[in-house]
């Protein structure tokens, strides 16, 4: 299995999220520059890690949506890749506009680090198939735009395709209808703002997020 992180200037959880695929492979991933124009061949899964793309400058992730590997990975989105973007790079995933919606600035205005208890809405896509619907997890955040929003004629286009992946228990950064993570309408792309790579070990606390990854490769594989 070929798994590929994508990296840009200001991205500082690549290397989390290359642990996390590695040890879930067995294969460290493909660390592909931004600038690069192609992905490895046979790339199957792709990672967008959280940071501070180009240091949010503009809005979070709206630089990185133009870099020239983007076209890249909508193409293989397109042709159900699977590609997960957490954190930054679900601001990116909505910028580049392979998921609806924008993140804005927290409702507290403050940046937010701590544990999030978050709810399962579906376990329809091949990144979910490790959790019960309805099943109660905890992921870390640490975001300042992590704030979901979307009009609510695209809102209720989610919830009735089924593709709200998470929810906060707790709306902790204000976020429409407590949204914490979404799915592409294929399924295969997933962006989420808590940090499952960071629940992955038990020395994290937890392996909530693990069985996020060891569901996904047991899928692919």
């Amino acid at each position: 299995m070929t798994a590929a992180v994508i990296v840009f200037p200001g991205s500082n959880c690549d290397r989390d999220l290359a642990v996390a695929f590695e040890g879930v492979t067995g294969k460290k991933p493909n660390m592909v520059w931004h600038a690069e124009s192609e992905l490895p061949a046979g790339t199957d899964l792709i990672g967008l890690p959280g940071g501070f793309s180009y240091g949010d400058y503009l809005r979070s992730g709206a630089m990185a949506a133009v870099s020239p590997v983007m076209k890249a990975v909508a193409a293989a989105a397109a042709r159900g890749v699977p590609t997960i973007g957490i954190c930054n790079g679900f601001q990116l995933l909505t910028e580049a506009r392979l998921l609806p919606g924008a993140l804005m600035r927290n409702a507290g205005l403050h940046f937010i680090c701590r544990d999030a208890q978050l709810r399962v809405e579906t376990s329809d896509s091949p990144f979910l198939r490790g959790y019960e619907e309805g099943e109660r997890i905890t992921i870390p955040v640490a975001h300042h735009d992590g704030n979901y929003q979307a009009d609510a004629e695209t809102l209720d286009r989610l919830e009735g395709e089924g593709r709200v992946a998470f929810r906060y228990v707790d709306n902790i950064n204000g976020s429409a209808r407590g949204i914490a993570g979404i799915l592409s309408a294929q399924r295969n792309v997933l962006g989420m703002m808590p940090h499952p790579e960071r629940a992955f070990e038990r020395a994290h606390g937890n392996t909530d997020g693990r069985r996020l990854f060891e569901a996904l490769v047991g899928q692919i594989a």
